[in-house]
């Protein structure tokens, strides 16, 4: 007895069909963020001394960091800190992590 072959109609599967695809709406940013914060004297050495939303801090500190090679060669997930920003993170090493807990107490 021949064992007959299994033709390719009969192991194609049933084709699905597509969802109805949802019109895209553009993201709003959170008003949280948006808002404009006043940055204490020692952070506007880094960041300048008008209100800026606090995404835009960020920004502008990791720019200070690049620019100054600031980021740890070993582990790039530090940062040390020089003479302007050792009063903001109160210490010589901060994970980039902490950096924003940090951050966010210089910021009213």
């Amino acid at each position: 007895m021949a064992k007959k072959k299994a033709t390719k109609k009969a192991t194609k599967k049933a084709t699905k069909k597509a969802a109805p695809k949802k019109a895209k709406t553009k993201r709003k940013p959170n008003a949280a963020f948006m808002k404009p914060l006043t940055p204490s004297a020692a952070l506007a050495e880094v960041v300048g001394a008008k209100p800026l939303p606090r995404t835009e801090v960020v920004k502008k500190l990791w720019a200070y960091i690049r620019k100054n090679g600031l980021q740890d060669a070993k582990n790039r997930r530090n940062i040390n800190a020089d003479s302007k920003l050792k009063p903001i993170f109160g210490k010589n090493t901060v994970s980039m992590f902490e950096m924003t807990k940090f951050v966010s107490k210089h910021l009213k």
